[in-house]
Formats: C-alpha cells, sequence, structure tokens
C-alpha cells in the first residue's frame, strides 16, 4: 500500500449493471488488499442478484433502511450501523423498503474488480 489520501468525488458517481449507483471511494493498485465505494439504491429499488468471485464483501450501512438476502438465508432488514458480511462466490442481493435512498459503503477484500463480477439468476 501506498499512503495518501483519497478525495471523496460524488460527482463520480455512475450507474452500474447491479442497479445501483456508485461511488469509488478507493480502489487503486495503491492498496491491492482494499477497496471501499459508497453504494446508493433508491427507494423501492432492488440490486440484482450477485456474487463477487474471489472477493470477500462488507456492507456497512450508513443512511436508509432496506432488506438484504445473502445466499440462501432469510431476507434480513438492515439499517444505520449495520455491517453485512459476505463471503467470496456467495450470491446477495439488497431491496431498499425506505422512503430515502439506502446508502452503504462496499468494502472488498481484495480490492473489487469488475472481473470478479458474476451475475446470478
Amino acid at each position: 500500500m501506498n499512503s495518501g489520501i483519497k478525495k471523496f468525488q460524488i460527482d463520480s458517481e455512475y450507474f452500474f449493471k447491479e442497479g445501483c449507483f456508485i461511488t469509488e471511494v478507493s480502489n487503486s493498485s495503491d492498496d491491492e488488499e482494499v477497496s471501499v465505494a459508497r453504494a446508493r439504491v433508491e427507494p423501492g429499488k432492488k440490486t440484482k442478484w450477485h456474487a463477487l468471485a474471489d472477493t470477500a464483501e462488507r456492507y456497512v450501512i450508513l443512511e436508509g433502511s432496506g432488506t438484504v438476502e445473502i445466499g440462501d438465508m432469510s431476507p434480513s432488514k438492515v439499517t444505520a450501523g449495520d455491517v453485512v458480511l459476505i463471503p467470496p462466490q456467495m450470491r446477495q442481493r439488497i431491496f431498499n423498503s425506505g422512503e430515502n435512498d439506502l446508502i452503504f459503503l462496499a468494502i472488498c477484500s481484495p480490492r473489487f474488480e469488475q472481473k470478479n463480477y458474476l451475475e446470478v439468476e
């Protein structure tokens, strides 16, 4: 890892095919071991079933409320302050059941790479 400060740039937000908006907070070769992205799911929206090959993911819920589904677990409600742990290759999706945006950090290790994103039916 190289030392440095990554400045948050909200204007770099983009829509990802998974069904949510993403702002890459830190995802570069400067730190191969972890990436941090800010994810935003609009009210009433649900991300697609997906998994990450060879990558563990954690959701840290910052704002809003929703329901998360991981593997064969029963759907679970999440709110600000909750942390969701998702092992590699585990199917996942999240639904925003609230009236405001559901915002969370998606922390991946090793860092997220597009080639590891898997759409799951």
